[in-house]
């Protein structure tokens, strides 16, 4: 078991460099390289903390290329030999240990909307989420399913079959997680069966947003068949167990919940906390001293 945070790290106090398209416009796409290659030493620098201290699950930031889609942005970053070189190592840091690295692309990447030009945007950030993650030596592109536009059943149906047109390589790393508001476990289990996309549970969500059936999670494990370790999103509320707004930390009572819930499969845990990695040590001590 991996367990494991997104993003940002506050024992090294990480900021991830991103870059307004006024700034863009009068600077140029060299400046959208510095602050690429800035990233990158982030994302570096925090693989390698990480792998000091035994955290060998990891989420990087959607914003490592700032205005990665947009049309202002025409670098090649994918091909530049100083994007690579980084890259190459942080590859080789999560070959060599055995890390995760999963990336879960923001709330405007909508693959179930009705209107043709959010979907496309939407196969656009996907797309640059897929390269990004091949040059980490990632394997996981998280997404919610998206609106319900009235009429839920024919919105996962969209979804399912956005999700089949997608290339080859992006549906090889995407995964489906239920949300907090409008797709439960059960609804995104029903797009599996239309499309097979493996399920990434939530279980504060489920908490949160359920239809009132207990999980059995062989079911999820089988969405996984071929796809590698089912991967499992933690959180604690903020001022209550059904609270949305995530806690700086996640509760013992949380955790033992979900290790009962996964007793006997081999899964990680990414935490989705505010205090980052320290959400995570004392847990990850815990099991390391059992």
């Amino acid at each position: 078991m991996r367990l494991g945070y997104a993003c940002m790290n506050t024992e090294l106090k990480t900021v991830f460099r991103t870059l307004r398209l006024a700034t863009a416009e009068k600077e140029g796409t060299g400046k959208i390289k510095e602050l690429t290659i800035q990233n990158m030493e982030t994302t570096l620098e925090v693989i390698r903390w990480n792998l000091e201290q035994g955290i060998l699950f990891y989420r990087a930031s959607s914003s490592i290329v700032p205005l990665s889609t947009h049309p202002i942005n025409d670098w090649r970053w994918w091909e530049d030999e100083d994007f690579l070189a980084i890259a190459s190592e942080i590859r080789r840091l999560v070959n060599e240990h055995g890390m995760r690295v999963s990336v879960h692309p923001g709330q405007y990447t909508v693959l179930n909307s009705p209107k043709a030009e959010v979907v496309r945007k939407s196969i656009e950030d996907l797309e640059y989420h897929d390269k990004l993650i091949q040059l980490l030596g990632g394997t996981d592109i998280i997404l919610h399913t998206g609106g319900a536009y009235g009429d839920k059943e024919t919105a996962k149906r969209r979804f399912a079959e956005n999700y089949l047109a997608l290339s080859d390589s992006i549906r090889q790393r995407l995964r489906l997680e239920n949300d907090d508001k409008t797709f439960t476990l059960r609804d995104v289990l029903d797009v599996h069966a239309m499309c097979k996309v493996p399920i990434c549970f939530d279980i504060h969500h489920h908490n949160c947003n359920n239809d009132g059936e207990p999980v059995d999670f062989s079911e999820i494990m089988a969405t996984w068949e071929g796809s590698g370790r089912p991967k499992i999103h933690i959180s604690t509320g903020r001022e209550g167990f059904t609270d949305l707004r995530h806690h700086d930390l996640i509760s013992e009572e949380d955790f033992s919940e979900l290790l009962k819930l996964v007793e006997g499969y081999e899964v990680d845990i990414m935490f989705e906390a505010k205090l980052k990695e320290q959400a995570v040590l004392p847990f990850l001590h815990k099991l390391q001293n059992r």
